[in-house]
């Protein structure tokens, strides 16, 4: 059980604080209600933009990192398509500069037509890196907007293309953190060895005097029902044939969620999974596959991804796969298998919560979900789900035409030849 306090300031910023007076160190959790979703299809890739230029530095405080760094501090972030997360870890004693900084660039990012082309090359590099020159790396760039044809869940939280990026210019960098960066578009945990009061008077000092204004209140497109199968297929130069076969899923909100997210654990999750014992262990077509939730607040996707092995061939490994979901239609999951998969769920949760950070973490992001106590029910939820709300999941969500299959190829490699004539190769040097 974690307990926790909550209260909002006067201009919106919603406040935990979650205390645990056995360990010296604290928390402190930022979470943006602004991920890849909230952006303009011509624009993409600008939440994780922010996620850089945010430690770009403030008009008061040039370097983000240098004050944490001596009181002993941390701090990272990351982005998704729903939401944009820092955090810092630092000494309790040392807590009120976790406040002044993370308060100072909510106020007064510095804008900067350098440090955004600093950031700018960053970013640029990354999805090079990440997404382009890795093999593998493009999957997601084509199968979201196979999968996804209306709603901004069809690019990728890096973007759509490099050049979203490359031609950003201030007053739309300007705007986007004008909509989206704002004490009644956030989430502030404090977590650690400080008392709600002191939470409070520092949640006051710090952040109480930014201006709010009213919340972004989206109107998203919603992605209709997929009523036929979607395929596609690349050729490129990695090392094994691939497969990957996703299905539209209930957003993370949802009541069908649970039995989908469980579903998703039976198919995939480790060697004792349907999919490995049987296509990896047994008929050896794979020598890696998994099944996984992408776990979005609005409906997302399970995915199936898998390598193959050598002399496979993918529209064998495909049928094997269709075969074996088949049998999840026909037949209910048995107890026992189900209890496996709860117990494992239920496993990451409580050992999770081990550490104060994901505490934090997860208060924040059950608070966004309309329902903070959630960190405290996701167990329950888990437990509640029959084998006969699996087989109804597997039914509704793994359709053939609510599938999209990618085929990734294994580009041919020439083969030299057997030998060659010791003349011919003496001339040829």
């Amino acid at each position: 059980m974690i307990h926790f306090e909550e209260f909002t300031l006067t201009n919106g910023l919603r406040c935990i604080v979650h205390e645990d007076h056995t360990t010296p160190m604290a928390v402190l959790d930022v979470l943006y209600d602004v991920g890849s979703r909230d952006e303009d299809a011509s624009h993409t890739g600008f939440a994780h933009l922010f996620e850089h230029l945010m430690f770009s530095g403030s008009v008061n405080i040039p370097s983000y990192d240098e004050p944490l760094q001596r009181v002993g501090g941390e701090n990272n972030a990351f982005t998704s398509p729903d939401v944009t997360n820092y955090y810092l870890t630092v000494s309790a004693a040392n807590l009120e500069t976790g406040f002044w900084l993370e308060s100072d660039r909510m106020l007064n990012l510095a804008f900067s037509e350098n440090g955004l082309e600093v950031q700018r090359k960053v970013v640029v590099e990354e999805f090079k890196q990440n997404y382009l020159n890795q093999p593998y790396g493009d999957v997601w760039l084509k199968l979201r907007p196979v999968a996804y044809q209306h709603h901004p869940y069809r690019w990728a939280t890096i973007g759509k293309e490099i050049s979203h990026i490359e031609n950003a210019v201030m007053d739309d960098v300007r705007a986007f953190f004008k909509k989206h960066y704002a004490p009644q578009n956030a989430i502030l945990v404090v977590a650690g060895a400080v008392t709600v009061a002191e939470a409070r008077r520092l949640a006051e000092k710090w952040f109480g005097p930014i201006p709010g204004g009213p919340r972004y209140e989206r109107q998203l497109p919603v992605e209709p029902r997929q009523t036929e199968p979607r395929f596609l297929e690349i050729t490129a130069d990695v090392p094994l044939n691939a497969l990957y076969k996703v299905y539209h899923m209930p957003g993370r909100t949802a009541d069908a969620y649970y039995s989908a997210d469980l579903l998703g654990d039976l198919l995939g999750r480790g060697k004792s999974s349907r999919l490995y014992q049987q296509l990896v262990k047994d008929q050896q077509l794979f020598n890696s596959i998994s099944a996984t939730a992408t776990g979005s607040l609005e409906p997302g996707l399970l995915v199936i991804s898998g390598k193959l092995n050598a002399g496979v061939t993918l529209e064998a490994a495909d049928a094997a796969v269709e075969k074996l979901i088949a049998a999840l239609h026909s037949e209910l999951v048995s107890t026992e298998e189900l209890e496996k998969v709860k117990n494992q769920a239920e496993a990451s949760i409580v050992f999770g919560e081990i550490e104060l950070l994901n505490r934090a973490m997860n208060l924040a992001y059950s608070k966004l979900m309309g329902n903070t106590n959630l960190v405290n029910e996701e167990g329950a939820k888990l437990q509640a789900v029959t084998p006969t709300d699996v087989q109804v999941s597997a039914r509704e969500i793994l359709r053939p035409d609510n599938c999209t299959t990618l085929y990734y190829r294994a580009q041919p490699r020439l083969t030299a030849p057997a030998t060659a004539d010791p003349v011919e190769a003496a001339t040829a040097e």
